[in-house]
């Protein structure tokens, strides 16, 4: 049984998730040629404190960005 992961920061609406679901399982089915209930995904939110990337919190960069925008932008 194929299992599919996907790490992700948290914020996607379930209609999303339901879509990435079987965008992922149809690619699988195509491209390895398995069958659909076979292909199992799962889906880890991650929260923004809990990811870095390139040494820095995912929060803290957002955070850093945010402090460079101009108001109202």
């Amino acid at each position: 049984m194929p299992i599919i992961q996907v790490s992700m920061i948290t914020g996607r609406s379930r209609e999303k998730k339901r879509a990435l679901a079987k965008a992922l399982t149809d690619a699988f089915v195509t491209a390895a040629g398995a069958k659909p209930e076979s292909v199992q995904v799962i889906i880890h939110d991650v929260e923004k404190d809990d990811w870095a990337t390139a040494g820095a919190l995912v929060s803290d960069r957002q955070n850093d960005q945010s402090k460079d925008q101009p108001a109202g932008s």
